[in-house]
């Protein structure tokens, strides 16, 4: 259930210009491009839209699959912090992942053998914000 509603007007002020076209058209980003594709430190990702916390650091692992491997890669979510949708575009049938928040696009679900749940949360970095856990953590 979306509870920030905005108007495009509104989110085209708010975003930035990559962030309007990923998150508000259903866009993707470049693959190995975003910022928080290989970040390893401890702390919570959020919807870069709205600061709704996605996913924890836990959560976050490096796919196998080369053509998932240039965007972050997530385990399971926060519950109740995703939406999904059917995304019957470029000629194939794919779950898209929504933030429940505000209803932005994050990427899509599939399934990977390698990810410690069997489901592989492909989200784009532009997506993402990032809270890291206290300085004193111990983090690579």
């Amino acid at each position: 259930m979306v509870m920030i509603k905005k108007t495009d007007k509104e989110w085209r002020e708010e975003l930035t210009e990559e962030q309007y076209r990923v998150m508000r058209q259903k866009g993707t980003e470049i693959p190995f491009s975003g910022e928080l594709t290989f970040n390893k430190k401890s702390g919570d990702y959020t919807c870069a839209a709205c600061g709704e916390i996605l996913f924890n650091s836990d959560s976050k692992y490096q796919s196998t699959i080369p053509t998932l491997a240039g965007w972050p890669s997530f385990a399971k979510p926060i519950e109740g912090s995703v939406e999904y949708r059917e995304d019957d575009s470029f000629g194939m049938v794919r779950t898209e992942v929504l933030c429940a928040n505000c209803g932005s696009h994050l990427g899509h679900v599939f399934d990977d053998s390698s990810s410690p749940t069997g489901s592989h949360y492909c989200l784009n970095s532009v997506c993402l914000g990032f809270n890291p856990k206290d300085s004193n953590s111990k983090d690579s």
